[in-house]
């Protein structure tokens, strides 16, 4: 059951969000494995209005079907590029940061694949949607709503 609309109570709160999103839709890491790490970290975040946008997203962008079911299981196996592989243990260890503390192998491993804006760029893209599932998840963002009011 919804708990109320916060984008209408706090429209310049959500504004703000928006702006930081609308950055890191146009930064430097390619849309294909943003829409990975977006899906990535709803899943663990357990959000099911973010899990249901961001898969429909990476559908319309061309992603593939089988790598999105599989995204849950990326560790067991070979559909995600290193690059992909690194971002996504990056992601995780970001979003459960209370319990990893972000450890040095994860860093490491992703700064192998990544320059520093990139590195930068990626932490802001996890926390971003780590903050939007926050929203969506404690409000109770319903996935027919998305449905209802998405203007295409």
């Amino acid at each position: 059951m919804p708990r109320l609309k916060y984008w209408t109570v706090a429209p310049e709160a959500v504004k703000l969000m928006m702006s930081l999103n609308a950055y890191v839709e146009k930064s430097s890491i390619e849309a294909s494995l943003r829409h990975l790490v977006k899906l990535r970290v709803s899943q663990i975040n357990g959000c099911a209005y973010c899990v249901d946008l961001h898969s429909h997203e990476a559908l319309r962008d061309g992603e593939n079907s089988q790598r999105l079911h599989c995204l849950t299981v990326w560790h067991e196996t070979e559909l995600f590029t290193p690059r992909e592989r690194a971002a996504l243990a990056y992601a995780e260890s970001i979003t459960r940061i209370s319990e990893t503390h972000v450890p040095d192998e994860d860093y490491d491993q992703v700064e192998q694949h990544f320059n520093e804006l990139e590195l930068v760029d990626l932490t802001l893209t996890i926390s971003t949607i780590n903050a939007w599932n926050r929203m969506a998840i404690s409000f109770r963002r319903p996935v027919a709503e998305r449905r209802s009011t998405q203007a295409t």
